[in-house]
């Protein structure tokens, strides 16, 4: 039988976790309930955050948006600051599971669930978003391109909790969109889902998130110039995304069909991108 602990503060919560063994931060709890009732989640903590305060805010920063781990992933779809200032994450919020999840699940637990089918992470790689992580040692900040390090395995300590996201506000030349691609329903994990940003400059930079393309959520850049074609643009996109997608077959499809709705995910992507940049 699993305790539940309620703490009133951060500092309590973080106690709690470096004090007890087999302990589990429970926010949001949509994907907890699921793993509960498959009984495939055991644990004899559970520290429930819902009543800290502050870490239901999102926060303009000035450069940068903070997201409170208990923010909803609806709040992230609706909230008129992240539309504005960062439309791409929004976006991609939005295609997750169905309202129903998104009202419940949280920003924060979506990160710590860790699995490489999440459709968030391969907006926020491209967007460059860190996560801060706390314990009674203190607090660190580690990039979301380095947060997942192995199949279901994230960087996120025992001890520790995600209290907050930093997402730096999309620049206003940049152009994004977010693909994803389901076989057995709309609002089920994908097959391949990307995300991709187009941050011009003295060459642009052409970003891509790639989810459920691999054992983890996967980062890739190119450089492209303006004398490149939209054509030699998607191919160099798929060139180095072919270096990076690594499916795992499931009932959803074999790695040969994820990997051929990967790379049209990601000629989708980059060709609404570009044709947005021309049109700018």
């Amino acid at each position: 039988m699993s305790t539940f602990y309620v703490p009133q503060t951060l500092d309590e919560a973080v106690g709690l976790l470096a004090e007890l063994d087999d302990t589990m931060v429970y926010g949001g709890g949509t994907a907890i309930q699921i793993l509960l009732k498959q009984g495939i989640l055991f644990t004899d903590h559970f520290v429930d955050i819902g009543r800290i305060p502050g870490l239901r805010d999102i926060v303009d920063e000035g450069e940068v948006i903070k997201v409170g781990p208990l923010v909803s992933l609806r709040q992230m779809e609706t909230d008129p600051r992240v539309r504005s200032q960062l439309p791409l994450a929004a976006e991609t919020y939005a295609k997750v599971a169905n309202p129903r999840v998104r009202n419940t699940a949280s920003a924060g637990g979506n990160l710590a669930h860790g699995d490489y089918r999440l459709d968030p992470p391969t907006a926020l790689v491209v967007l460059d978003a860190m996560v801060e992580l706390t314990s009674t040692s203190g607090t660190r900040e580690v990039s979301v391109r380095e947060f997942f390090v192995d199949f279901q395995v994230t960087d996120l300590r025992a001890d520790e909790m995600i209290t907050a996201i930093r997402i730096p506000k999309q620049g206003e030349d940049s152009r994004g969109t977010f693909v994803k691609h389901s076989s057995l329903a709309a609002n089920d994990w994908p097959c391949a889902s990307v995300a991709v940003l187009a941050v011009p400059g003295e060459l642009t930079e052409l970003r891509l998130g790639l989810g459920a393309l691999a054992p983890t959520t996967r980062y890739l850049a190119l450089d492209i110039d303006q004398d490149m074609s939209e054509q030699e643009v998607v191919d160099a996109a798929l060139e180095i995304a072919g270096t990076a997608i690594d499916p795992i077959e499931d009932v959803r499809g074999s790695a040969g069909y994820k990997a051929h709705l990967g790379r049209i995910a990601v000629e989708e992507g980059v060709r609404s991108v570009m044709k947005e940049l021309a049109h700018a």
